[in-house]
């Protein structure tokens, strides 16, 4: 091989990792979730809603919608608190790893052995004991709750000392390691494995073997009460009533169920602990556990018999009808929605709360990664046309509402409401002044002509669209 051979064949593997490495832009894709976020908050009748995004190790956006509190006004913010509930679990499992890599237990220790005054009625006799590992993914057979905690109107979950007495009378609901079965009650169990084997109480535990050292400052294994009586907690409304309305609901206190459900926290800390994961699976350094243990927890570890439902150590795997690969987990309390997810393969996170319950969180998160993988191809004929003076909100009494944003030299439109923005978002190329043509996604040839009017101050009055007009909201 020559020298020039040698330089060229380095050159083009420089630019080949270069390409693979170099950062997506994704500003068009941003404004698309800012406008359709923003109407789906509307139309969803949601009291407030929080979301951070973030690519590896940034925070590409973050934003509040609505208000954390309606009587009061105080707006909804990146900064606010909520409840994560079930959250929380993924916090009590990195705690079990941190103490399974020190060889404090093992993922097939058995309940009994780790916590002999926890002795549950194994009503099946063929079955496998309940395992550290089984109670990860949800699979001990064990109920899902015990108490009467999620009842409202007051919200009261069990004590630690009320659970071991109630410990006594329970039975098993399935044999372990057979069937699927979402645990609140298994996920506190672990919570006192991780206080008997740290040797430290379960709070003070997270929050110096995690919290800290993660410097997730407002992360807490707790409900903050005087930060909800200011605002600075979101106030959590019930589902929507017949009159449209949610109902305030009270503070309340997880007790026992801390380690399943007992966390708050904010966006811009979860979107850390998101940039973490993301950090750690691509290094060789340990930080908080080891790169390896991460992988393993977010390696499936269970998959229901229909192949729907797959599970990593505390952690949920889910595929995509899109193609998108997402893990992380959901939480949803009295009063409050949330999720927390990351697209290793590209290298972003998603974070979201709204302070409301029956409401499905993955509608939203899950939007928003399709909205992140939109390829829109650039229009580089109209780089010098400003196209800004076409964006935003369109309104007619019949067709409803069309939003525009001026993306890569183009328009794109959607309408909302909408539960899937991202399949009916709409290009059109710049032909002349006020003059646009949908470009028809089967061949990328143009389609009907969108026109727009304007008022003699030159601002933009209407758009028309084959028999249709909206008129610009301001």
């Amino acid at each position: 091989m020559n020298k020039s051979t040698f330089i060229a064949i380095l050159l083009l593997s420089y630019c080949q990792c270069w390409g693979q490495n170099a950062k997506v832009d994704y500003k068009g894709q941003l404004k698309v979730i800012d406008y359709w976020l923003d109407a789906q908050r509307d139309f969803d009748r949601l009291p407030g809603l929080s979301v951070a995004i973030v690519q590896d190790q940034e925070v590409i956006f973050q934003k509040g919608y609505g208000f954390a509190n309606v009587a009061k006004k105080i707006p909804m913010k990146p900064e606010t608190i909520c409840s994560i509930c079930s959250i929380s679990k993924l916090f009590t499992s990195v705690a079990v790893m941190q103490l399974w890599e020190k060889g404090k237990l093992r993922l097939d220790d058995s309940l009994i052995t780790l916590l002999p005054e926890y002795k549950i009625n194994q009503q099946y006799p063929e079955s496998v004991p309940i395992t550290v590992r089984s109670m990860l993914t949800h699979s001990s057979g064990l109920t899902s709750d015990v108490g009467e905690g999620w009842n409202g109107p007051n919200y009261i979950f069990i004590t630690t000392e009320e659970l071991k007495k109630t410990v006594r009378n329970l039975k098993t609901l399935y044999p372990s390691a057979k069937y699927f079965q979402y645990s609140n009650f298994g996920m506190s169990l672990l919570g006192e494995i991780v206080a008997s084997k740290s040797g430290m109480a379960y709070k003070n535990y997270i929050e110096e073997n995690i919290l800290k050292p993660l410097q997730l400052g407002n992360t807490h294994p707790y409900l903050p009460e005087n930060a909800w009586k200011t605002g600075e907690m979101a106030t959590g409304y019930g589902g929507l009533n017949r009159q449209g309305g949610r109902e305030m609901l009270p503070f309340f206190k997880t007790n026992a169920y801390t380690p399943a459900a007992g966390f708050s926290s904010n966006v811009l800390d979860l979107a850390k602990f998101a940039s973490w994961q993301l950090r750690l699976l691509s290094s060789t350094k340990a930080e908080v556990l080891k790169s390896a243990t991460l992988k393993e927890m977010q390696r499936i570890q269970w998959t229901s018999s229909d192949k729907q439902l797959t599970w990593g150590l505390g952690f949920y795997i889910q595929y995509q009808s899109s193609g998108i690969t997402t893990i992380g987990h959901d939480g949803g309390c009295p009063g409050y929605v949330s999720s927390v997810m990351i697209d290793p393969k590209k290298k972003l996170g998603v974070t979201l709360m709204i302070n409301t319950q029956k409401i499905d969180v993955y509608k939203y998160s899950d939007q928003i990664f399709i909205l992140l993988n939109k390829e829109i191809a650039e229009d580089t004929t109209t780089k010098n046309i400003d196209l800004s003076m076409y964006e935003g909100r369109y309104e007619a009494y019949r067709w409803g509402e069309t939003i525009l944003v001026p993306i890569k030299g183009k328009l794109i439109g959607f309408e909302v409401p909408s539960n899937n923005p991202a399949s009916q978002l709409t290009e059109y190329k710049y032909i002349r002044k006020d003059t646009f043509r949908r470009i028809r996604e089967d061949d990328q040839t143009l389609g009907e002509e969108l026109t727009f009017e304007r008022y003699e101050s030159g601002e933009i009055k209407n758009l028309r669209l084959l028999y249709g007009k909206w008129d610009k909201v301001k």
